[in-house]
């Protein structure tokens, strides 16, 4: 997907010489960056399709502005914030409509599995998404991602107090939530 688009951005100058090089470098980054970048999306959207419509945009948009990317400084913030800014002007697009996805597990209408673990997790992906949008990002980030404080906190520009504050309420919000 990365490599069928070359003409985009400043970036997009003869791929020759050391600018060729570091570009290749930057794109083979960047794809192995593609599935956490999907993972985040889905645990802001909360739907897959919208989800990779979030991450190929936000690719399309950080190709664009390549050219802005400092070098030595942190690729994976830079890509996460663009998938969160993308995401949120996706959702300011999307108010006027309602839309309700219907994929294989809303369809389902059978009964549940009997297996404990697996109501166990029902339960807790349940409650993930009762959580409030803040309150998922920040353990989108930290838990699902293993990002410090520090990083989620440049991400979702916000202090880390603010970062240590959503994962607490988060983290408290889950425990209420399955007993």
């Amino acid at each position: 997907m990365l490599a069928a688009a070359p003409g985009h951005g400043a970036g997009s100058a003869p791929a020759g010489g050391e600018a060729g090089a570091a570009r290749g470098e930057f794109l083979r980054e960047v794809e192995g960056m593609m599935p956490n970048l999907r993972r985040y999306a889905r645990s802001l959207a909360r739907d897959a399709d919208e989800a990779d419509d979030v991450v190929q945009d936000a690719l399309v948009a950080a190709l664009d502005k390549i050219h802005q990317f400092e070098p030595g400084t942190n690729l994976r913030a830079w890509l996460f914030t663009i998938t969160r800014n993308t995401f949120i002007t996706h959702r300011r697009r999307r108010r006027i409509r309602t839309h309700l996805p219907l994929d294989d597990e809303t369809l389902d209408l059978q009964a549940p599995p009997a297996q404990e673990a697996r109501i166990a997790q029902s339960h807790l992906a349940a409650a993930y998404e009762r959580l409030p949008r803040p309150q998922r990002e920040v353990l989108a980030l930290v838990v699902f991602e293993s990002m410090s404080y520090e990083q989620a906190a440049a991400i979702l520009a916000v202090a880390v107090g603010t970062v240590r504050s959503r994962l607490s309420r988060a983290r408290a919000g889950l425990r209420a939530a399955i007993g």
